[in-house]
């Protein structure tokens, strides 16, 4: 029996009680809850990507084809000067160019190599018609031009004999402005923005441009030469940067191999327009003339800014923009202008850039560094492959076959790129064609007394075919693990080496290719420690753009010798065998 005080005995329950139900809807007397107090719908990040697929489908087309046009009317301007400086046969003038005049009038020299008979001398005549004093030439040249233009610098201006030095440097001040553009303009792109870039670019082209067609004096041609570099060199930067950053990461290469095509296609017509107008002022205004019609990019929402170069300014972006096109349907999308990409930036709206974190980024350092120096020797060895046969056999081609056969070299290294690059890796491609440039200077310079003109042709094209093909995906490698903040610097620095290794053509047509033997060597050499640098570069194929720094360090190659560890899960039972 139980007491009276004590609680009275519960049985026990099979089963606990129920929770309290929790309504699934509010009932009619209960007030449904305000929208304003609902969480917002996620949004998409704000990442280069997303605002690239932004744009939309048919205008990211449209501003993809706008920069690839530009670079066919870039290809007369930078592609040029082979044709402007081209030094034909001449001797002094005669008042009656007769063979028995020119033999009695003009003495015959020796030629410097060995089986080289010589002809009549170029800067030297007989004096009042007597065969015992010879003098420098008193009334000027006459000039048996066989091929390229009848009327360039060297005829217009003399630039023969004691003067012919002015040729080089004019070539040498050519290629520096193409560095200074690089470098200079190249870093306005990372600090004003692209697209403001590209149009003092293009303005600076057209007005040097003409200024070169009416340069009265070789003095005035090479300064007004050197800033046509400069600007014309700062178009091309803007134009490749600002196309790879409108791509997504499947179309990046086949539009840089269609922009490429573009520029051999206008590497030929220049060619033709060079044996159709033959002076040099109309050729270089067939270059500079066109680009008047690309000022156009200038009017707001023709050529808008670079969406990933907006994403790191100071101004903010509305992501429900992004959300509502997301949403929207794809025609909708696709005639739709973006408004928000199509204004332009405020005036004080720039990327930070963190000196001290670029200081301390060592990958991209590294990587700037091996891509430079690799784009340094592929371009200086182009120049000993077009000069080999020449430099040995003392039979140079013609200007025709040396022309034609590195422009259409260049074109089909870009077709290998396009079948191989997307499938074998940016870093493995590189890596073969570098050792092909090696392996194609070895045998010239090891064999070059035992192989014939065929051999020595086809491994000379061997090598101007596999060193072009290194020095375009140079390019691209380097604008892919470039980070947005610093993609115009890097990408500019690289082209200016690149550039800077073209300085050797010049240096040794001043000196009449003398030590071109030794001049081979050097690069070969050096072509094979690039081989060694390329390994340790990371690979970009198929990956997202990098945006800041911090992005841009972590393409890296791991440590060779790093063990690959394997992702236990944590309550994994061990196995006792082991």
């Amino acid at each position: 029996m139980t007491s009276p005080d004590s609680p009275p005995l519960v049985s026990p329950s099979p089963c606990p009680a129920p929770p309290p139900s929790i309504p699934s809807s509010p009932t009619p007397s209960s007030p449904a809850p305000s929208t304003s107090s609902l969480p917002a719908p996620p949004s998409l990040p704000p990442t280069g990507e997303v605002m690239v697929l932004a744009l939309g489908r048919k205008k990211q087309r449209v501003l993809i084809a706008l920069s690839i046009l530009p670079n066919f009317f870039l290809a007369f301007l930078l592609s040029s000067d082979p044709l402007i400086t081209l030094s034909s046969p001449h001797h002094c003038h005669l008042p009656l160019p007769s063979p028995d005049v020119l033999n009695a009038s003009i003495p015959w020299e020796k030629g410097d190599r060995p089986g080289d008979s010589g002809g009549p001398s170029q800067c030297k005549q007989y004096a009042n018609g007597s065969q015992s004093l010879v003098v420098n030439c008193e009334s000027g040249w006459d000039y048996n031009v066989t091929e390229g233009l009848k009327n360039n610098i060297v005829t217009e201006w003399d630039l023969v004999c004691d003067r012919y030095w002015l040729v080089p440097v004019e070539e040498v001040c050519f290629i520096l402005g193409i560095v200074t553009g690089c470098l200079g303009l190249g870093f306005a792109a990372d600090r004003l923005g692209r697209s403001k870039s590209l149009l003092t670019s293009l303005t600076l082209s057209v007005v040097f441009g003409v200024l070169v067609c009416v340069s009265p004096s070789p003095s005035i041609f090479i300064v007004m030469r050197f800033c046509l570099a400069a600007a014309s060199a700062g178009v091309f930067l803007n134009l490749y940067i600002s196309r790879l950053e409108l791509c997504e990461p499947s179309l990046r290469l086949v539009v840089t191999i269609l922009a490429g095509l573009m520029t051999v296609a206008g590497e030929l017509l220049l060619l033709a327009v060079a044996l159709g107008c033959q002076s040099w002022r109309g050729l270089l205004g067939a270059g500079a003339a066109p680009l008047t019609l690309f000022l156009s990019y200038g009017i707001p929402g023709v050529f808008p800014e670079s969406p990933r170069w907006l994403l790191l300014s100071e101004r903010s972006v509305d992501m429900n923009v992004f959300t509502d096109r997301r949403n929207s349907n794809r025609d909708v999308r696709d005639d739709e202008s973006f408004t928000e990409l199509d204004s332009e930036p405020a005036p004080s709206s720039q990327p930070h850039l963190s000196f001290h974190e670029l200081f301390h980024s060592r990958n991209i350092w590294k990587n700037m560094c091996v891509l430079g120096f690799t784009s340094f020797i592929s371009h200086g060895i182009s120049h000993c492959y077009s000069s080999f046969r020449g430099d040995v056999r003392g039979t140079a081609p013609s200007f025709y076959w040396t022309y034609l056969l590195s422009v259409c070299a260049g074109g089909g290294a870009l077709l290998l790129l396009w079948a191989t690059v997307d499938r074998c890796g940016r870093r493995g491609i590189l890596l073969l064609f570098m050792t092909m440039t090696g392996l194609a200077s070895l045998i010239l310079l090891g064999l070059m007394e035992y192989l014939s003109e065929t051999a020595i042709t086809v491994f000379s094209v061997l090598g101007l075919f596999s060193s072009q093909a290194t020095a375009s995906l140079c390019i691209l490698f380097t604008a892919e693990v470039m980070p947005t903040i610093i993609r115009g610097t890097g990408v500019g620095a690289v082209l200016a080496l690149g550039s800077v290794g073209r300085l050797s053509s010049p240096l040794m047509d001043l000196r009449n290719h003398y030590g071109y033997f030794l001049h081979h060597v050097v690069y070969s050499s050096l072509a094979l420690l690039a081989v060694l640098s390329i390994l340790l570069l990371p690979e970009s194929k198929r990956k997202p753009l990098p945006q800041t720094l911090a992005e841009g360090e972590q393409y890296k190659r791991p440590p060779l010798g790093r063990r690959r560890r394997d992702n236990v899960p944590l309550l994994a039972t061990p196995n006792p065998e082991t």
